[in-house]
């Protein structure tokens, strides 16, 4: 078989492969690939520096500083924002302001259930987790019914709240003493 290019095909007992070969640099000797084997190696040359530079990325990842206990942002935050959701419930906003007011709590509430996925916050990572993103997903719910302006969607979202915050204080919420 004769080199013409770096890539050359040959056939031999039926089978067809594929080489290729690299000329000698400085006097060292060729490397050649067989089918395949330039394949993985161009997989790993190019996976090499993504898997580096994504590490840095993550390196270089924001870390998030609480500032308030969990009791804090249950009572800064989570119940005057639901308190406005439930008000709205069954006596829809009225004005364009009544429907401001209300996507912004919905709002509010939905990213409150983030802030109890932060770490050093979050309890654990199996019923707090649920719970804390059932919020975030039922507080979701409110703000697009509340930009939809749908009335007759946040009378189920609030009891879907109602539901999602009573499951957790079952589990979570500190009894009081007897």
């Amino acid at each position: 078989m004769q080199i013409d290019s770096l890539a050359s095909t040959c056939s031999g007992d039926g089978k067809e492969v594929t080489a290729v070969v690299v000329p000698p640099v400085l006097g060292q000797a060729q490397i050649v690939f067989a089918e395949g084997d330039l394949m993985r190696f161009l997989k790993l040359f190019i996976a090499a520096p993504v898997l580096f530079f994504a590490g840095a990325v993550m390196a270089q990842a924001p870390t998030f500083q609480p500032v308030g206990t969990v009791r804090q942002v249950m009572l800064g935050i989570v119940k005057p924002t639901s308190d406005v959701v439930f008000k709205f419930q069954f006596d829809p906003p009225k004005t364009d302001s009544d429907w401001a007011t209300l996507q912004n709590n919905a709002l509010n509430l939905a990213e409150a259930g983030n802030l109890l996925l932060l770490p050093g916050r979050a309890k654990d990572n199996g019923e707090w987790t649920k719970h804390a993103k059932a919020l975030v997903e039922t507080g979701s719910q409110a703000f697009k019914a509340a930009n939809a302006k749908d009335a007759k969607a946040l009378e189920v979202i609030g009891d879907k709240i109602d539901e999602t915050c009573e499951a957790c204080h079952a589990k979570y919420l500190p009894k009081p003493p007897q």
